[in-house]
């Protein structure tokens, strides 16, 4: 099993820019950015993050405000956040070093087991599994174990852990790793896996037929955010808020005034985005109000903002995409016709 995988990640590998480093700490922030966001977006903000913190030492003498700003549009900032705790940790206590071996590493910040894996084999090649959501779907499939949800049967994964430990190569165990989660990304997918070009079809007591937990459903909610600007000195300036640092979701960040629904009747909707955080679908409706509507406050907490430095801001994820199709701000990536909102009379 170990060269038919080998063999086929060898000739079908996708070629993603931290495959080409065995630093660690590159890995890590690569490791990081991949839980919970996709592939194609990682690779640009990857990159941008690296040249912005290009060493474990870079990233912890960095303010936290300037890492969640480079975080921006990824979603769960406490990865971020934990990052950038691990990173002050690597040097304070560890003379800027990281550790070798999963095990130290699980001693870091949010870092757990997976991540740790992860590190140590492609950085170090050490013989340990790595159990992802990916790993897991594939080897319940070979055989035959019905997956589990967070809350659900232990036993299963344990399983999953005691066949993926004995199954690693120890002579490419970072390959090795890359390679199981790479078929159970593009090859042994959670809908319509491609049993046909599977290197381990022959292996598969389900050829992709198992029971797996269903998915919590997507709710949906209505919201209304207020987009205020006006011709400042230095040019087009936005108003934003900044959210409690006590806020158990996204704390700290820069986000547009919120506005009750129930008020919207009376002002003028210019712009309907659709924005996902978690399991909620949200329909944002940003309405236009004058600058005069909503007034700066003193603690800093709400307070004008030259829309060109907006974008280097820790905004939130909505916020952002509420800017960028208002042609406020720029996004990497995106250079879209430019829509720009003017509201009020210049004031």
């Amino acid at each position: 099993m170990r060269q038919e995988l080998l063999g086929w990640y060898d000739r079908n590998k996708r070629d993603l820019p931290w495959r080409h480093t065995s630093d660690p700490y590159s890995i890590w922030v690569s490791e990081i950015m991949l839980q919970q966001t996709r592939v194609a977006v990682v690779i640009e903000r990857w990159k941008a993050f690296l040249e912005r913190f290009p060493t474990v030492q870079d990233l912890a003498k960095a303010e936290e405000q300037d890492v969640l700003a480079l975080w921006s549009g990824l979603g769960y900032y406490r990865r971020a956040r934990m990052l950038h705790k691990a990173a002050q940790s690597v040097v304070a206590e560890l003379d800027g070093k990281m550790p070798l071996k999963a095990d130290e590493l699980r001693k870091l910040p949010g870092i757990g087991s997976y991540t740790a894996a992860a590190i140590a084999s492609i950085a170090h090649g050490e013989a340990v599994a790595v159990v992802d959501g990916n790993v897991e779907r594939v080897l319940s499939r070979i055989r035959g174990w019905e997956s589990h949800d967070s809350v659900g049967d232990a036993a299963v994964r344990r399983k999953v852990e005691e066949f993926a430990t004995g199954l690693v190569d120890p002579r490419r165990a970072g390959d090795f790793n890359q390679a199981i989660m790479e078929l159970g990304a593009t090859v042994c997918t959670p809908r319509s896996p491609q049993c046909l070009t599977c290197p381990w079809a022959k292996e598969c007591r389900t050829l992709g037929e198992h029971k797996t937990p269903k998915r919590a459903a997507m709710t949906s909610r209505e919201i209304a955010c207020a987009l205020v600007v006006r011709d400042g000195d230095a040019g087009t300036e936005v108003l934003l808020e900044q959210r409690a640092v006590t806020n158990t979701v996204m704390p700290g960040l820069w986000e547009l005034p919120a506005i009750a629904v129930n008020v919207m009747a009376n002002l003028e909707e210019r712009l309907t985005v659709r924005h996902a955080i978690m399991q909620v679908n949200y329909v944002v409706r940003v309405c236009a109000l004058p600058s005069e509507g909503l007034r700066e406050k003193p603690d800093g907490v709400r307070r004008w903002v030259v829309a060109e430095e907006a974008s280097a801001m820790a905004l939130t994820g909505l916020a952002r995409k509420v800017l960028t199709r208002a042609g406020l701000i720029q996004t990497a990536g995106r250079n879209g016709p430019r829509l720009l909102i003017r509201v009020g009379s210049g004031n």
